[in-house]
């Protein structure tokens, strides 16, 4: 019977297995072997790597965490760890969003059953730490992520942040503008419009695309964002976009177009004309029942089978950057919102190996920075 659950069952007998060989030898070698009662000699002494997965240094997915950064480049993607929550409106704690989707991080394997993907067998993937952000004050904060992402953009990995309140999408864009003086489009799920140019005053997380799209080479018309709507769009914002002709689908566009046509739809926008797309990802985009730990909860908004089977679409043309913002681990619930921006990574990154286009963002980069 040719069903998905069968093709899946046969793709993972296709999948090489040389990585996972390679650091259970690792593991040994580097935490001694396990004691002589231990029947599994692949145990080792001192837990190294995947196994156990309570166990160990929590990096994302315990890949190799790089001390010195200068070596970012040796690796496809780079996960870039941003504790920011001086842009919050509401309820604080983004900064302990790394933390938190770092650790329940090791819940999860590299592979992907309907996929048929293995991240640690079809790429390599490194955690960079954490940029040195800094509390109550906005702009240096802003000046340090953009030369953070700036820096391992530069270097030919993929730059994934893990926020952090979402105006760190300021300048997580903008060290990726600084790079070249190609176009980029802009996906972005929320149920914010986030636009406006201040809130209280100062560049906050409902302002992050009114900045990036004053950058020269990133276009407001390639804004696309999905799932818009509710009771919390301050009119400020949607005058913005009305005013710089962004391009906004709400959960019910979304619900009568289809999830495969509303990827198409946004791919269409955001690429036209542009070079690269870059992702955001608020996590409060999905309904508030399954996201209790972020700042803004919002009712009505995706499912989480909708928001991933979306994200692996439109990622499957290739992306320039990705973010997952707003995970707030002190409202979270047995780590269930961290658990979402987890998944929502690694689902970009198992689109991108699918499809064949992790690497593709590097054609871009004619302006590369160097620190």
């Amino acid at each position: 019977m040719a069903t998905q659950g069968w093709k899946a069952l046969e793709a993972e007998g296709q999948l090489p297995a040389t990585a996972w060989r390679k650091e259970r030898q690792w593991a040994l070698d580097m935490g001694l072997p396990g004691a002589e009662s231990i029947t599994d000699r692949d145990i080792p002494t001192f837990a190294r790597g995947e196994l156990p997965h309570f166990a160990g240094i929590n990096t994302f997915m315990k890949a190799p965490y790089i001390e010195n950064v200068r070596d970012v480049g040796k690796y496809d993607a780079a996960v870039i760890g941003i504790p920011f929550d001086s842009g919050t409106t509401y309820r604080p704690g983004t900064r302990f969003g790394p933390q938190g989707i770092r650790r329940i991080s090791a819940l999860y394997t590299p592979y992907n059953y309907e996929l048929g993907v293995d991240l640690r067998e079809q790429m390599t993937l490194c955690d960079t730490g954490d940029v040195f952000t800094i509390p109550a004050n906005l702009e240096k904060s802003f000046d340090q992520i953009s030369r953070g992402v700036a820096h391992v953009f530069s270097s030919g990995a993929l730059p994934i942040m893990l926020g952090g309140d979402h105006s760190i999408g300021f300048p997580c864009v903008r060290g990726i503008a600084q790079c070249t003086d190609k176009k980029i489009g802009i996906i972005h799920f929320d149920r914010h419009i986030d636009i406006q140019e201040k809130d209280l005053d100062e560049r906050m997380h409902t302002t992050p695309w009114f900045w990036a799209t004053s950058l020269p080479n990133v276009p407001a018309v390639n804004l696309v964002q999905l799932g818009i709507g509710g009771w919390q769009v301050p009119r400020e914002g949607v005058q913005v976009a009305r005013q710089r002709n962004t391009n906004v689908l709400t959960i019910a566009d979304i619900e009568r177009f289809g999830i495969e046509k509303s990827a198409e739809i946004a791919l269409e926008l955001a690429w036209k004309d542009a070079d690269a797309v870059y992702i955001s990802f608020d996590v409060d985009s999905l309904d508030c029942g399954f996201v209790p730990g972020t700042g803004w909860p919002e009712p009505g908004g995706f499912l989480p089978r909708e928001a991933l089977k979306l994200l692996g679409l439109v990622c499957a043309e290739g992306i320039c950057g990705f973010e997952v913002v707003e995970v707030s681990p002190p409202y979270d619930t047995s780590d269930i919102t961290a658990l979402i921006g987890v998944r929502v990574v690694v689902e970009a990154l198992g689109s991108l190996v699918a499809h064949g286009k992790l690497g593709s963002h590097k054609s871009i980069i004619n302006k590369p920075v160097t620190y």
